[in-house]
């Protein structure tokens, strides 16, 4: 959402790579590491996908993309809307709701819909999720620089007049200063005044 703003600033300049990551895996895999136990479970593999929290999404999202690389990125920003912004948290595993998402940017519902069943989809997901855990990666957003460096931002979304201001900050100091490991505040869960 305000990386769209600031995509909207730069243009062409600023190339963003989404991939799937998928936070339930990661959830289930933190917490049989807790428990000491091993499972084979991989959501994307799941029969039950449709209740599963995200995957859907994904599924969809990546079916948005025989639309076209621009209907992939209108309904990224859409999904994100629907779940972050403004009129409450759309469910992410119904069907329904993320065909009529894709329908009110434009697409083809009925198409979206059909395309959707492809399988190959979840294991695209399963693949970009096994990816990003063997770069370390371990929520979003999380951020793959050409430099090589990894870096997690927790983050609000900052004001519109900020937005590309506070991309630019974070960049200065993420994509190429490898030995700047976290940064915390001190005054849990944020401080004073952020929200």
């Amino acid at each position: 959402m305000w990386l769209d703003r600031v995509k909207a600033v730069y243009k062409d300049n600023l190339q963003i790579n989404w991939k799937n990551f998928s936070l339930e895996q990661n959830a289930f895999a933190l917490k049989q590491k807790a428990e000491g136990t091993q499972s084979d479970w991989k959501v994307w593999e799941d029969p039950n996908a449709n209740e599963r929290r995200s995957l859907i999404a994904q599924i969809a999202a990546e079916a948005s993309r025989s639309q076209g690389e621009d209907a992939y990125d209108r309904y990224h920003v859409a999904l994100l809307t629907a779940r972050h912004g403004g009129d409450g948290r759309a469910p992410l595993n119904d069907i329904d709701v993320l065909v009529k998402v894709g329908e009110e940017i434009g697409l083809d519902g009925a198409r979206l819909r059909e395309d959707m069943k492809a399988p190959e989809l979840a294991m695209k997901i399963g693949k970009d999720h096994e990816e990003a855990v063997s770069l370390g990666i371990f929520g979003t957003p999380t951020f793959l620089f050409e430099s090589g460096n990894v870096a997690f931002l927790k983050t609000f979304i900052p004001p519109v007049e900020d937005s590309v201001g506070a991309l630019e900050a974070f960049l200065a100091t993420a994509s190429q200063r490898s030995y700047v490991g976290e940064i915390k505040r001190p005054q849990p869960p944020w401080p004073k005044g952020a929200m």
